[in-house]
């Protein structure tokens, strides 16, 4: 009896690992065209209506590719950490290979958070702003409006970028806590940055102009 429950148990844990090795071989793969070291204006899509965006480029490997909808919100963004695989938010449910139609190198340097230390403020999507301020440090101090941005900023190997730990109160359907970049480019003009995280569901794409 014994030996039977002893069988019994090893056939049930191989069968939760086939399950489980499945369930990973079934996660959908994301391909996206690998491009040298820099910043890129790029497209995809239609020919007749390309969706436009930026690609960000690490020599460590790491990658960042936002692809912005009409109002310049971000409707996808396609990552790399340095040594990984490309992930997409929103999350695909099939395996996704995206091809670009154009690749256009642009102005390509190292943000510094001392570069950007000073106040701003966002504009939500129920039309609301929020403001709030990053010191040398790299913390972002909450100001006086009712929604509360906090968080911190740190370096990133991404030409044009910091990495972003944001953190959200009071501020309709944002999420409490979401990771991502902050995103620099002379294009914004006249935002100076965008805050770019993909913690949840659904993105979040915050453009920062001065005070």
């Amino acid at each position: 009896m014994k030996n039977s429950l002893t069988i019994l148990a090893s056939a049930a844990a191989l069968l939760l690992s086939a399950c489980g090795s499945n369930n990973e071989a079934a996660k959908p793969e994301v391909k996206v065209a690998d491009l040298a070291a820099g910043v890129y204006a790029v497209s995809s899509g239609d020919s007749a209506n390309p969706t436009a965006g930026k690609y960000y480029s690490a020599a460590d490997g790491s990658r960042l590719l936002v692809l912005n909808n009409s109002a310049q919100q971000a409707s996808a963004v396609y990552r790399r950490d340095a040594g990984g695989a490309w992930q997409l938010t929103p999350a695909p449910t099939a395996n996704t290979s995206l091809d670009l139609l154009n690749s256009n190198a642009t102005t390509s340097a190292t943000l510094s958070i001392s570069a950007i230390a000073r106040s701003y403020t966002v504009r939500l999507a129920s039309g609301a702003a929020a403001t709030f301020s990053v010191n040398a440090s790299g913390d972002i101090v909450a100001g006086g409006s009712n929604c509360k941005l906090s968080g911190k900023l740190s370096t990133s190997s991404l030409p044009g970028t910091l990495k972003l730990s944001l953190a959200a109160s009071g501020c309709g359907d944002l999420p409490a806590q979401s990771e991502g970049y902050l995103v620099a480019d002379s294009d914004y003009a006249p935002a100076v940055f965008r805050l770019l995280t993909y913690s949840s569901a659904a993105l979040v794409d915050l453009w920062a102009y001065a005070e």
